[in-house]
């Protein structure tokens, strides 16, 4: 089992990445001063019936209650109406301050769990069973929430977990558009912080069907201990964090604009990658290897560009994106790999650059 440590000034906790963790998990209870009140599941439908009766078994080796809440799958399964059903589950449950929340999925049910758990009784204990690929990026770090038709993740609290337990042998089970979806983030946090780490993802990663167990633990630990590293110098994305944001300036509006769920967040990531590096080239970045990068995704399956994405449409979408002020874009940019900035960009330019990139996108990826 590898572990990897996450320091922020609200909590400290370790993400634990191996296979078959659930003795690990069990072991993390009994090692608390006390034994929580009650644990209450919080899964989707997709998940459940691979893991949440053997997660319900292993835990009830604790001898305390355990409580369970399907929601349906999908990122259309962060709303409003999803996080109040589960409010009130818990409630109707008898669960409380000294309960812990399991959050067993994947980013969709940790954003998810991780909310309720931010926000029920002002706030109660967590943990992370991440079941997918794009999860080792949203399990770590505290953000929580829930989609708003206006826009991504506008919805939520900083709430960080109590332990994240990564089992890798959860991932047999993932389809192959879920693998694809969470290596855009794999790549990502290559691309934001460590040119090595990209380069060995370009010659250990050339088809999604064919990583070996050991390539997958190495991957997962190198991405979470970036994204931990950045994290722990800035846990409320005041300053830096908002690297890990490269790419999903333009994703987040694709996801809106779609229709959540229509494309997946990792896919419509990786369109967002592309922008801000064809964005990044044409501000005077001319030696990032941006066509090497775009071949590359070509070659793992990643799409083109949603047929009907109008660049005026896509352009109001980020502009309520986070980052922005005053309706001002501003997006997450690379002078190289690894050497990350962030600019306040004007709409006529950002149009005109949308424009040019739709065009451009549905080409190279006819």
């Amino acid at each position: 089992m590898e572990i990897v440590h996450v320091s922020t000034p609200s909590k400290s906790y370790d993400v634990m990445i191996g296979s078959h963790l659930l003795d690990a998990l069990v072991s993390f209870f009994q090692k608390q001063a006390s034994l929580p009140s009650s644990i209450f599941i919080l899964t989707d439908d997709h998940v459940a019936p691979h893991y949440l009766e053997n997660s319900k078994e292993a835990l009830a080796a604790l001898g305390v209650p355990i409580f369970d809440h399907i929601v349906p799958h999908g990122d259309h399964g962060k709303s409003f109406d999803n996080y109040y059903r589960a409010i009130t589950y818990a409630l109707e449950s008898g669960v409380d301050r000294k309960s812990f929340i399991v959050a067993l999925g994947g980013g969709m049910i940790g954003d998810l769990a991780g909310f309720v758990a931010g926000t029920f009784m002002r706030g109660i204990s967590f943990v992370q069973l991440p079941t997918t690929l794009l999860a080792h990026d949203s399990a770590v770090g505290g953000k929580t929430g829930i989609n708003h038709p206006l826009g991504k993740n506008m919805i939520g609290v900083f709430h960080q977990p109590e332990a994240v337990f990564y089992d890798t042998s959860t991932l047999v089970t993932l389809p192959h558009e879920q693998w694809r979806s969470g290596f855009a983030e794999v790549i990502k946090h290559a691309l934001i912080q460590d040119s090595a780490f990209y380069t060995w993802l370009q010659a250990h990663v050339t088809s999604l069907t064919h990583v070996t167990d050991e390539d997958v633990v190495h991957m997962l630990k190198k991405g979470i201990a970036i994204k931990a590293n950045v994290v722990s110098k800035d846990e409320k994305e005041s300053g830096l964090r908002a690297i890990l944001n490269f790419g999903h300036t333009l994703g987040h509006a694709i996801e809106s604009e779609a229709g959540y769920g229509v494309v997946s967040h990792g896919d419509a990531v990786a369109i967002g990658m592309r922008f801000a590096l064809e964005l990044s080239r044409d501000l005077g970045s001319e030696t990032l290897p941006v066509d090497e990068i775009t071949a590359w995704m070509k070659r793992l399956g990643y799409p083109s560009i949603p047929d009907g994405m109008r660049a005026e449409a896509l352009l109001e979408k980020m502009k309520r994106d986070k980052k922005s002020t005053a309706g001002k874009v501003t997006m997450v940019l690379l002078r190289n790999i690894g050497d990350t900035y962030l600019r306040e960009l004007d709409d006529f330019l950002l149009l005109n650059a949308l424009q040019q990139f739709i065009q451009r996108d549905k080409e190279q990826f006819a």
